[in-house]
């Protein structure tokens, strides 16, 4: 039998030392390097996105100068601080992006966008700015703004820390003149976007998702009487094993900071009963659950519906649809890998 363990039975505390100790690529990105990324000869844009980078890298390691050397003679600062890769779901950004994080010498920070608005919900937003002012260089993944708060505190964090010094490097679906767009009155916020744009210099990545690249769709729906048969021939390690229904109303209770902790020391989940979910808040927590189960190369086994109809018309086609575009995405890679698990037991 299987060491089974249930998700909806855990409720993970996390210091702020374990957040800030935190910020460094997942084990699915780290051994990444500019040499590993396979850039697909039909998209020259990628390409060209690793050429930028490994410049970049550069920049980081030597860094501009100050003071007398900066007013005579010293080599002239760059006008931005960042550079942001834009590309759709599946072009390798967020291994490029890992693979300047590696590139780079010095303090440094590698984590999601929402790991940074919870990391200054946990710290302040003056004492974010204090510890990270000390880093080379702080790479954001998944950057996207869902509100007018986190449009103002993200600009305020990045003006701040590009003042510093620091460099900055990001990843997103969206242009950074147009973060925002869909979901708030973006337009009342155009000032702050703006100065968010003005940090970066965009490199454009073009292509498909590598993830369904030659790859069938999603796995076939299965029952739970077939999903009872695979969970018992597991032998994986410990899996996770809950009611979706009860995760879903359990992720209610757990921060998403606390996430990547609450997937500690699992190999595998199986969900029972997968539904579309309908409520946004709820969705949109569950795609932070997403990332970090991608993150960790988590293999999913699930009975009921399938990862592509996880949520609603409206959403797949509302104000966050990037969000759950990725999600079924990276979900429905997971759900591959664990057909396959059960395929091998």
């Amino acid at each position: 039998m299987p060491a089974i363990e249930h998700l909806t039975e855990r409720a993970p505390k996390v210091s702020v030392d374990e957040l800030l100790g935190g910020f460094y690529p997942s084990p699915r990105f780290g051994e990444v390097s500019f040499d590993t990324y396979r850039p697909d000869p039909q998209q020259p844009s990628q390409s060209a996105a690793v050429a930028k980078l490994r410049d970049f890298a550069s920049s980081v390691n030597e860094p501009e100068p100050s003071g007398f050397r900066k007013l005579f003679g010293g080599k002239k600062a760059p006008s931005r601080a960042g550079i942001y890769l834009d590309g759709g779901f599946g072009v390798g950004k967020t291994h490029l992006l890992a693979s300047l994080w590696h590139a780079s010498t010095g303090r440094k920070a590698f984590g999601t966008f929402v790991e940074y608005t919870n990391l200054v919900g946990a710290l302040s937003f003056r004492k974010t700015v204090d510890a990270l002012s000390g880093y080379s260089l702080v790479c954001i993944d998944e950057f996207e703004l869902d509100d007018p708060g986190d449009t103002v505190l993200m600009s305020r964090l990045m003006r701040e820390l590009a003042d510093a010094g620091v460099k900055l490097a990001a990843t997103s679906n969206t242009l950074p003149g147009s973060l925002g767009d869909g979901r708030f009155a973006a337009e009342d916020f155009q000032r702050e976007i703006q100065v968010l744009a003005d940090q970066f210099e965009v490199a454009r990545i073009d292509g498909e998702d590598y993830r369904h690249r030659g790859l069938p769709q999603a796995p076939d729906a299965i029952d739970d009487a077939a999903l009872r048969q695979r969970i018992a021939s597991y032998s994986g390690g410990v899996l996770a094993e809950d009611d979706f229904s009860d995760l879903l109303g359990h992720l209610a209770d757990v921060h998403p900071s606390r996430y990547r902790q609450l997937l500690d020391g699992i190999d595998a989940v199986a969900w029972h009963n997968v539904r579309t979910i309908t409520e946004q808040a709820v969705a949109l927590r569950f795609v932070v659950l997403a990332d970090r189960l991608y993150d960790r190369d988590v293999p999913i086994m699930a009975s009921g519906a399938t990862f592509d109809h996880l949520f609603t018309e409206e959403m797949m086609g509302g104000g966050y649809m990037k969000k759950y575009y990725r999600a079924v995405s990276r979900l429905t890679a997971l759900a591959r890998q664990g057909s396959d698990v059960a395929a091998q037991a």
